[in-house]
């Protein structure tokens, strides 16, 4: 009897070890396949056709007009130490979830089939940092993405516009969208995501474990540009329709010409992806601003000067709305509930 009860405790004690696995925030995640290997974030546009449009583009970009013809449009690190960058953080597969209140609730993800909810930590409430902007619970303004990957199932969950209400003691968000990792499923056209062009956000991330790894980055970056012009595969919604702008989904690409050989390591690691991934267009924001990981080990001592060697005449367009002749399978696997 005093075996068995020993054996139960003992169970019962690792099953409450293993549920109370806590919140990583920034866990390394390189060498996890973020996506399959022909999803749009992970295309090598090495070799793609420069769209027709490009010089005018790349021109308005840069904000050049017959007015101001030699404006020049310089890149910018838009992530660096809290508070600038877009944190995530990883959970375990039993990390409780929580229901979201969504302002755009019919464009927005519930959960995934017997899992409703999404798995927030409550360090998010909490503890700064784990929200875009830095402050505990979201605060009240700013984008305030909250990512967070749900590691055992390979499942990424992101909102924008997150707030903890504490008169209502919920979390509230503008929207919200839920991706298997591990699929090339998309957003149906018309619908938003937490960022504007539909698509997920943290596989768009400079990340610090990649920049500082051993192997190549092998996908494109997030950039945004002050105003866009309705929207192109892979992206699904829109939010501009300025015609002089590039479409939400616009791939920008480092011109294979341009030489990167005095920048640091890191950085040369950073450039190389520009050159064979490049650049999607996902938001209205900052011109040329590349959206990366809030990580206090970031140095924008570095960052900043070498970003702002580069300006957008040193990208061109590729063209939009282009996909490569092996286009990705439709998903056959999990679910998301809407």
């Amino acid at each position: 009897m005093r075996t068995r009860l020993a054996i139960l405790t003992t169970l019962i004690t690792l099953a409450t070890v293993e549920a109370a696995a806590p919140p990583v925030l920034l866990e390394p995640l390189a060498g996890r396949q973020v996506f399959p290997v022909n999803n749009w974030w992970n295309q090598d546009i090495s070799t793609a056709p420069v769209d027709a449009r490009s010089p005018q583009l790349i021109d308005w970009i840069s904000g050049r007009s017959a007015t101001n013809p030699t404006a020049v449009r310089r890149l910018h690190p838009d992530f660096g130490p809290p508070p600038y960058g877009i944190p995530y953080v990883v959970v375990a597969g039993d990390q409780p979830r929580v229901s979201v209140t969504f302002e755009y609730a019919d464009e927005s993800d519930t959960g995934i089939p017997g899992v409703p909810g999404y798995p927030v930590p409550d360090e998010a409430r909490t503890t700064a940092n784990y929200i875009e902007g830095g402050v505990a619970g979201g605060g009240s303004s700013g984008d305030r993405h909250l990512l967070v990957i749900d590691r055992t199932r390979w499942i990424l969950y992101e909102t924008f516009a997150t707030s903890w209400n504490t008169q209502l003691g919920r979390w509230d968000a503008g929207s919200g969208a839920i991706f298997d990792l591990s699929s090339n499923a998309r957003r149906p056209d018309g619908w938003t995501s937490a960022d504007a062009a539909g698509l997920a956000i943290f596989p768009g991330l400079v990340r610090y474990d990649e920049v500082f790894g051993s192997t190549e980055i092998t996908h494109a970056f997030r950039v945004t540009t002050r105003a866009t012009n309705g929207y192109v595969w892979p992206a699904s919604h829109r939010a501009g329709s300025n015609t002089s702008a590039p479409p939400l989904g616009a791939r920008l690409r480092l011109k294979a010409s341009k030489n990167i050989s005095t920048f640091t390591p890191e950085v040369q690691r950073i450039l190389r992806a520009m050159k064979r991934y490049g650049l999607i267009v996902a938001d209205n924001g900052s011109d040329m601003y590349i959206s990366g990981t809030m990580d206090g080990r970031w140095n924008n001592d570095v960052l900043n000067p070498a970003f702002s060697a580069l300006t957008a005449d040193d990208f061109e367009v590729i063209q939009l709305g282009w996909q490569p002749s092996t286009a990705p399978a439709p998903p056959t696997n999990l679910r998301i509930q809407r």
